[in-house]
């Protein structure tokens, strides 16, 4: 899989070194601050794109209702991505090489990459697209669709960080079809490694299928409104899409379907046996005057083989015992290592014309009996309240400074970031800067 993103980043490249000696004029259209520069060819034929931004980022967390006074301060830098994109319109191609500089990937835990898009496609027709290579997924919740520079507060909600598989390498289908004078409807469908993004060594596990299905009633949304979160754009007339979600990843080898080769069981005769893990959600988001409601619930659950005896262990031993409360449970203690239960988000916000804007967030985790939502170093959290108030230095996501404040509920055996039992909540500020070009 290592090669193949090779290959594809390389192939990447050449159509854009060929673009640009094949076009007899290369033309710097109109620049909008923080939505890249674009070039054209003079037959309009061939376009590219080149875009990007950074965001340090500052955070600060008390324990609260606990005998430590200390803050625990971070500080970082959280984003730093460069962006290359084109289209050639007579061969029906674009493509997409998108490139992490920070190699901290889009949550804490996530595996660090230098390629983060990597992707070619093919207009099949004018309403069907076919990709192949490294993108975000469209099994996600919808918060994972919408670009890491225009999220509405300083992060992402809890639910995406707990289940949200963010990249992955496959064949993606995506088209649009105009169902009445305003509406549309936006079937995607995937089949991917189901191993996130970059599988190093051996690519373990099955395929991941999945897809997602959008109904927008009132029409799209201005300035691609719907995959970005605060309406900046201050839409004229109420737009609204509602979508559901569906993915069945066949034998992961991890905690959700991110990362290939972490976590390894066995059958009796030592082949590889893996669970399986599913997944599906609904969510909305609406956008009106400056206004925005975003709302998302996400369920996941796994399937655990019988025939699992053996694990292996981080140092490649395995072990035949899977105690769970002094009981061997073999289906509960794989369960205890997988992101499996629940969670709901719902965030809204307000852009005033002065560019500064309100926001704010409730979200809530519900594991499973089992689950490693459970573990009290880094989840055993249950509700989540945010307020965040932002200013925005144009009409634009080219830059912008975010402010906010979580009240986070952390229920009994939750420890602290040194692993020490925590007797109340926790307090968490963000600061965090955007300069997007």
């Amino acid at each position: 899989m290592k090669k193949l993103i090779k290959i594809l980043a390389l192939s990447i490249l050449m159509l854009l070194v060929t673009q640009l000696s094949n076009a007899q004029e290369i033309v710097l259209n109109k620049y909008k601050f923080g939505e890249g520069l674009e070039f054209s060819g003079n037959d309009n034929n061939y376009k590219m794109e080149i875009s990007g931004y950074l965001q340090p980022y500052i955070d600060s967390k008390k324990y609260l209702d606990n005998n430590d006074s200390s803050l625990y301060n971070r500080m970082r830098m959280r984003r730093a991505r460069l962006n290359f994109s084109g289209s050639s319109k007579k061969e029906k191609i674009s493509y997409r090489l998108q490139l992490d500089l920070t190699g901290g990937g889009e949550g804490d835990a996530s595996i660090g990459s230098l390629v983060f898009d990597a992707w070619i496609a093919y207009d099949i027709t004018k309403r069907i697209k076919l990709t192949f290579g490294q993108k975000g997924t469209f099994t996600d919740n919808r918060e994972l669709g919408m670009r890491s520079n225009t999220l509405q507060l300083v992060e992402r909600s809890p639910i995406s960080g707990a289940f949200a598989s963010i990249r992955e390498f496959g064949f993606f289908a995506e088209s649009s079809y105009k169902i009445s004078k305003q509406s549309y409807i936006k079937p995607e469908f995937a089949i991917t490694n189901g191993d996130g993004i970059n599988v190093f060594g051996k690519d373990h596990g099955g395929f991941k299928y999945g897809g997602r299905i959008d109904y927008l009633p009132f029409g799209l949304f201005n300035n691609f409104g719907q995959y970005r979160q605060a309406d900046i754009e201050r839409e004229l007339t109420p737009k609204f899409v509602i979508g559901a979600n569906y993915s069945y990843n066949v034998g992961i080898s991890d905690r959700r379907g991110s990362e290939s080769g972490t976590i390894l069981y066995l059958d009796n005769l030592n082949n590889e046996l893996l669970p399986d893990y599913m997944k599906y959600g609904v969510d909305f988001l609406f956008k009106y005057r400056g206004f925005s409601l975003l709302g998302e619930y996400i369920n996941a659950s796994a399937r655990v083989p019988a025939g699992i005896t053996q694990r292996v262990r981080v140092d490649g031993t395995t072990s035949t015992v899977f105690t769970v409360n002094g009981i061997q449970d073999v289906d509960s203690y794989v369960k205890g290592r997988m992101m499996v239960g629940e969670g709901y988000n719902l965030q809204s916000g307000y852009v005033f014309k002065n560019l500064f804007s309100i926001d704010g967030r409730v979200a809530f985790l519900k594991p499973e009996t089992n689950s490693f939502l459970n573990n009290g170093t880094f989840y055993n959290r249950s509700n989540f309240y945010t307020l965040g108030i932002t200013k925005y230095l144009a009409r634009n996501y080219g830059a912008k400074i975010q402010l906010d404040f979580t009240y986070i509920n952390a229920k009994p055996g939750s420890n602290d970031v040194n692993g020490n039992l925590i007797n109340g909540n926790e307090f968490l500020t963000r600061l965090i800067t955007t300069f997007s070009f």
